[in-house]
């Protein structure tokens, strides 16, 4: 999967830019706060329909802007596609593949796959569950479009439920809908875990094969998948999944009711890191929680790569200038492959190690 070609217009600082993409790497250079982050956001929004810093489409369009357009050219299975956005800030954006509208996000992820890599992902280990189950979510919506149709249909069926247990002390009547929507999160939610679970398991090896590589051999890194403790075994048929988290829902049906909140469901989900027995989120050092993050974030480009029959496109934003000398060259040494756009603040040797081009860009500029 690669992009050849990225259009931008009214996007975020961008007034009207175009640049043609080297098929392997791509170094964007640059001065803070000028725009080479945006770009890597429009590659990302385009291979996801939704961007990884903003949760409204309005906040891409540039200032004193009433529309933004982003179009890629992408080639992908051996076929060309031309991915194009329409923003605006008064209706519904526009989203088109080879001129045909999509209907859905996840529609987006047969045409490429993005894996980006932000600085804040170094600290996936540390941070709380929420961020694991992100992680999870943003790699399955693009693998599995029926995951994101039950990941959506499962968040639509749990705001209706808060909603209930937050309103129905002023309007009783809403309780009599609330087995309604738990039963919606009982069937979504086991599809969910299901997902999650099978995800997990090629996970677990392709990121203990990357951590092993780069800890020289020296450290076991595990992952375990967790979900609600009535779901002994993630890995059961849809019907035992479906059973035990309806048990689990009932059980706790007093205390959602007493606290107004979702207690039970897999939004509680985690993934649980060990290295070398120990959890990595309690005892890990800095330096092993950041080689587990390097070691999670190059296995689900592998799986992608396994799943798809090549690589996802490969976003590295500033991440390099995070690490150590050694984790640097484990790195550049396991992105070889695939296309890569990594962006820094000065130019460096990476041209010279990795082939490919230089991109400048200064005030919404590319220059290269």
């Amino acid at each position: 999967m690669r992009i050849d070609r990225l259009e931008l217009e009214g996007f975020r600082n961008y007034g009207r830019e175009a640049a043609d993409f080297d098929p392997r790497c791509n170094v964007v250079c640059g001065e803070n706060a000028q725009g080479k982050t945006n770009l890597l956001e429009a590659m990302v929004y385009l291979s996801r329909g939704k961007s990884p810093r903003t949760r409204t489409d309005r906040e891409m369009i540039g200032f004193q802007q009433e529309t933004a357009r982003l179009l890629a050219q992408v080639h992908s299975r051996q076929r060309e596609f031309r991915v194009q956005a329409d923003l605006f800030r008064g209706r519904r954006r526009r989203i088109t593949v080879n001129q045909v509208p999509v209907k859905t996000n996840a529609a987006l992820g047969d045409v490429y796959h993005t894996v980006l890599f932000q600085p804040e992902d170094l600290y996936l280990i540390r941070e709380g569950a929420a961020a694991r189950r992100r992680f999870l979510d943003t790699a399955l919506c693009q693998l599995r479009p029926r995951y994101a149709a039950a990941l959506a249909g499962y968040e639509r069926a749990r705001e209706q439920k808060t909603r209930i247990l937050r309103d129905y002390d002023q309007r009783p009547g809403l309780l009599e809908a609330l087995p309604e929507f738990s039963g919606q999160m009982v069937r979504l939610g086991a599809a969910l875990i299901r997902y999650r679970h099978q995800f997990c398991l090629r996970l677990a090896e392709a990121a203990a094969a990357c951590h092993r590589e780069c800890s020289g051999g020296r450290e076991n890194l595990e992952l375990r998948y967790q979900t609600v403790s009535s779901v002994e075994d993630p890995g059961a048929d849809l019907e035992t999944l479906t059973d035990r988290l309806r048990r689990h829902m009932e059980s706790h049906r007093d205390a959602e009711l007493a606290s107004r909140l979702c207690l039970s469901g897999p939004h509680k989900d985690d993934i649980v890191v060990t290295i070398d027995g120990r959890e990595a989120k309690q005892y890990a050092s800095q330096g092993q929680t950041r080689t587990a993050a390097l070691a999670l974030k190059l296995a689900e480009r592998e799986i992608y790569k396994n799943a798809a029959g090549e690589y996802p496109v490969l976003l590295l934003d500033d991440v390099l200038s995070e690490l150590d000398p050694k984790r640097q060259e484990f790195v550049l040494n396991r992105i070889a492959g695939g296309q890569v756009f990594i962006t820094c603040c000065e130019e460096d040797r990476l041209p010279s190690l990795l082939g490919g081009r230089v991109f400048h860009v200064e005030q919404g500029r590319i220059v290269g």
